[in-house]
């Protein structure tokens, strides 16, 4: 797990909201506080689509919903004069992307013990944090995935140019 800084909050929550580079995720859970708190629960409700809706297949196959249909109503919520006073959102990769994932780094955890690798996005007092985080159905004191989930995610930010600085 490691924590980073984002230095540039304004454009990070540019690409965030506006384009598409954080559709790989899902969202697990959210909140946005602006003159209120808005509570985004993220678990899928498949029976809201039917099979001729653009997201069904994803919808019908994930616990959560996609962060792209999220983003709009965050944006709304988020744009204006005033920032919000506080968000956080966790994000986990896609089932499909987790498996590609795991694959790809070659992990000595089997894919099926591992329930979900995590992004967490925290603004709070004009600082925001991303951490991430793996959960595994076994304990293991090999930290490889770890790490290696930790490097990905600092290789997404950088491809995406989002500058940052890892915290201690």
């Amino acid at each position: 797990m490691i924590s980073v800084s984002i230095l540039d909050v304004k454009e990070f929550m540019n690409i965030l909201l506006r384009s598409n580079a954080f559709d790989s995720f899902l969202l697990s859970e959210g909140t946005i506080t602006t003159y209120m708190a808005f509570h985004l629960d993220g678990h899928c409700k498949a029976d809201f689509f039917s099979p001729e809706d653009e997201p069904y297949e994803q919808i019908t196959q994930e616990r959560y919903v996609p962060f792209s249909l999220v983003r709009p109503a965050c944006f709304d919520l988020i744009k204006g004069r005033r920032t919000p006073s506080s968000f956080q959102f966790v994000l986990q990769l896609s089932s499909e992307n987790q498996r590609k994932t795991l694959a790809s780094i070659g992990s000595s955890i089997p894919a099926e013990d591992v329930t979900g690798m995590y992004l967490n996005l925290r603004y709070q007092n004009q600082q925001l944090i991303c951490t991430t985080g793996i959960s595994c159905r076994v304990f293991s004191l090999d930290k490889s995935l770890e790490q290696s989930w930790d490097g990905m995610v600092k290789r997404f930010l950088k491809a995406r140019q989002i500058a940052f600085e890892e915290l201690l």
